[in-house]
């Protein structure tokens, strides 16, 4: 293997270079990638910059076809990656060629020409629209009755506990009320869903490549079972920061209507998962100590509760 294929200015160098077992895993991974490339007759590419835990590089199959392998870190939000995109069937996200449970290595669809939709020269609403679309490919077919994949519930539930523990053991001077509400949400949402849907997971607009096959598709899915409204968030928040205008609060309304009303869903359900998940987020940016990070989020939490009636 050649050296460019792990040059040290990758993301993973940094991030997983930060554990012992990031490092253990990192020191495999040249031997890990040889032996996947080897057994599926791969030609690879210098890696893609980008990524936090996974090595991800263009590669060529033996007919000369375009694919991307991608090679993760053992975790439990990758587990079911290739599940979720087998049940796509390429309904709005790339399809799967190969995968490899035990080395955590996918064998994926490229796309080309491959820009993020967060970066693409249109307006954000234009932008969000498109990205709803995606999201209704997705959503467009009900979840198996027998899968792997977590419930939603389940994961939300372990986040609230995670949520009120932080509370109490980092005392970190947020509103107890709202940090409350945040939690009642994480634990009750799920359950007052109209529908259950496979989720993408992390629905941002980073994760949503331009193609050829369809104009956009869906990359690096963590899927669950669950609540549709989860999944918006992440992509109007990020499309361009709507914190950031000097009137947020209604931007963060439009934007979360136009959404709303494109996927069929309750403007008020997407809000109130928005505070949900900003709680948790706040919680686990104090944990983390993120320099400035926990309490301008809690301050975004307030304007989403507003809006949302909480």
């Amino acid at each position: 293997m050649t050296a460019e294929l792990f040059p040290p200015t990758l993301p993973i160098m940094t991030t997983m270079g930060r554990t012992q077992d990031g490092r253990s895993w990192l020191a495999a991974l040249p031997s890990l990638v040889e032996e996947v490339r080897e057994r599926w007759s791969l030609r690879l590419g210098a890696p893609f910059h980008g990524g936090s835990c996974s090595w991800v590089a263009p590669a060529r199959l033996p007919d000369g076809g375009p694919a991307v392998l991608k090679i993760t870190w053992p975790h439990r939000e990758a587990a079911g990656e290739a599940e979720g995109l087998r049940w796509w069937g390429g309904r709005g996200a790339v399809r799967v060629y190969r995968h490899d449970e035990a080395a955590y290595a996918l064998l994926v669809e490229r796309c080309d020409p491959g820009e993020p939709l967060g970066v693409a020269a249109l307006a954000p609403e234009e932008r969000l629209l498109l990205a709803a679309e995606v999201l209704n490919e997705l959503w467009s077919a009900p979840p198996p009755a027998e899968t792997a994949l977590e419930r939603l519930g389940d994961v939300t539930a372990e986040w609230a506990d995670l949520v009120e523990e932080r509370m109490e053991r980092l005392r970190p001077g947020f509103d107890p009320g709202l940090v409350a509400h945040g939690v009642r949400l994480l634990r009750e949402l799920p359950g007052g869903a109209a529908r259950r849907v496979v989720l993408h997971g992390d629905f941002n607009p980073g994760n949503v490549l331009a193609a050829r096959r369809r104009p956009w598709l869906a990359i690096d899915a963590k899927p669950m079972i669950g609540d549709p409204g989860y999944d918006p968030w992440p992509v109007v928040e990020q499309i361009d920061d709507p914190f950031l205008h000097p009137d947020p609060s209604a931007v963060v309304a439009v934007r979360c209507a136009l959404v709303a009303d494109a996927v069929g869903e309750d403007v008020r359900r997407l809000q109130a998962w928005a505070v949900a998940r900003r709680v948790e987020m706040a919680l686990w940016a104090a944990e983390h100590d993120i320099p400035g990070g926990a309490t301008p989020i809690m301050e975004e939490v307030r304007v989403l509760a507003g809006l949302a009636g909480l």
